[in-house]
């Protein structure tokens, strides 16, 4: 590395978030880069590891060290080609993904890991700012074509990489945008669109065709694209929102997190809502609003009732409270469970842990408040059960219930019945990780359709991958990377 020691001379530092209470006056990021000089002091602490155990922390297998080496030695250049070789979108994760890289890296067994996500993030960033991303068509065409189904993350990326290999793409999205729940369900604060927008004229540079509104299964059937096109990838994401099972649940007031948050992104970008709304506007203004789930989206509902203006926010989770700190020596380097907080927390917002809803008050056809109850968790033969706490009843006030408790697979609709294809054991559309084919000739599938609920940075990699393997069956030969 340019500088061995440096690690042990520089401390960490990371991003700066705007305050809260500028940031949430608007939708805009507030995420501050750091300067120059600070960033090649941050890049200079990687290590040159024996092992470099942030390449498996990261799905997309990114050469980490590399591209810190030369960032640290002001080739930005030379950093951003390393970086797109192995991640089509670095923007994205440089910006959503909870770098699990970070948390395997070897400084991260102190708890001061290097700032990889907000290196990654400078370099794409650069890379926009002086003009190196450009597209990059393929020298030849084969004549081959291929309808991916899903414009997502996966769908993006196995879109691109096919189009590179000279095969004619065409991208069928349901909505009237493209980008998947990386245009509908990532608040703009988070990431802003156009980060999308300018990806996809790069896209469509490199010969990708796009079909926003189209949703295959009643526009199109599967049938007519496996008739049309030489191969068919499915990447339509896992949609289905688990829901809740308790009185009351159909009362005014109590909706899906995802509606709610699609509906914000909507605004945000001057469109009409109310394809979105198909049970009127979602709005925390002046409302107690509380979140049932403690993961990412339950973060970004928080996020957005604040900025919405709500009365209070509260955020459940039936889950007892993880430790604040992990146990080192017993999972390092892999993803530990612990106490996750993110920006939104500081906007705020009371969080409670092992709290069960048991009802949803009505009052006049409306959700007035929850009915709830602590529980505790107790093994019981090899597993742990919940046991509600007797006597430990309570209410909480609520007009706006937000369901953010996670998917439970691909949607049942149209298009998974007519594509006909054999489901795993969690409802998954069944393909291994090696040929992406589904049971069904001519079909592949990647991303979360496939392997459930996951992070952007798993759905790019699968959608390199799926390219690969659909080059692969094209060609009897493919020059695609993994």
């Amino acid at each position: 590395m340019g500088k061995p020691t440096g690690f042990l001379e520089i401390a960490r530092e990371d991003r700066h978030y705007q305050k809260p209470e500028i940031r949430k006056q608007n939708y805009n990021e507030f995420i501050e880069p750091l300067a120059p000089e600070a960033l090649k002091g941050q890049a200079s602490r990687c290590m040159d590891c024996g092992i470099p155990f942030c390449h498996n922390g990261c799905p997309v297998n990114n050469m980490i060290p590399d591209w810190n080496n030369l960032v640290y030695k002001d080739q930005f250049r030379n950093a951003l080609t390393v970086l797109h070789s192995t991640n089509n979108f670095p923007e994205f994760t440089g910006r959503i993904c909870p770098a699990p890289c970070e948390a395997s890296c070897t400084l991260n067994i102190d708890d001061t890991p290097v700032t990889i996500k907000t290196i990654e993030c400078a370099i794409v960033d650069r890379g926009w700012e002086e003009g190196w991303i450009v597209p990059a068509p393929a020298s030849h065409r084969t004549g081959k074509t291929v309808a991916v189904i899903g414009s997502g993350p996966a769908g993006m990326a196995c879109s691109q990489q096919l189009a590179r290999a000279g095969h004619s793409v065409t991208l069928f999205e349901k909505n009237d945008r493209i980008g998947g729940l990386l245009r509908y369900g990532i608040p703009d604060f988070k990431m802003e669109k156009h980060l999308i927008d300018r990806r996809i004229e790069q896209m469509r540079a490199e010969g990708v065709e796009f079909r926003p509104g189209v949703e295959v299964g009643v526009a199109i059937s599967v049938d007519e694209l496996l008739a049309q096109f030489d191969a068919v990838v499915l990447s339509g994401g896992a949609e289905w929102p688990r829901d809740l099972d308790v009185p009351s649940r159909e009362v005014d007031g109590i909706h899906y997190a995802m509606d709610f948050l699609r509906q914000q992104n909507k605004r945000d970008a001057g469109d009409d809502e109310s394809k979105a709304a198909p049970n009127g506007t979602i709005s925390a203004k002046g409302k107690h609003v509380v979140v049932i789930g403690g993961g990412d989206t339950g973060s970004d509902c928080i996020g957005t009732s604040a900025r919405q203006g709500a009365a209070s926010i509260t955020q459940i989770e039936i889950m007892p409270k993880p430790p604040v700190k992990e146990n080192k020596p017993l999972v390092w380097p892999d993803w530990p469970n612990k106490l996750r907080s993110s920006h939104a927390h500081d906007e705020g917002v009371d969080r409670d842990w092992s709290v069960l809803t048991k009802e949803a008050v009505n009052q006049d056809g409306r959700v007035v408040a929850l009915d709830c109850a602590r529980v505790e968790w107790v093994s019981a033969n090899g597993r742990m059960q919940m046991k509600e706490v007797e006597g430990s009843g309570f209410q909480l006030k609520a007009d706006l219930v937000l369901l953010a408790m996670g998917f439970l697979g691909p949607v049942r609709n149209k298009l998974l019945e007519q594509a006909g294809v054999e489901l795993d054991q969690r409802g998954n559309v069944a393909a291994n990780t090696v040929e992406y084919k589904t049971s069904r000739d001519k079909l592949f599938s990647a991303g979360d359709m496939r392997r459930g609920q996951s992070l952007v940075v798993w759905a790019i990699r699968e959608g390199r991958q799926c390219a690969r393997s659909v080059d692969q069956y094209l060609m009897g030969r493919t020059s695609l990377p993994r």
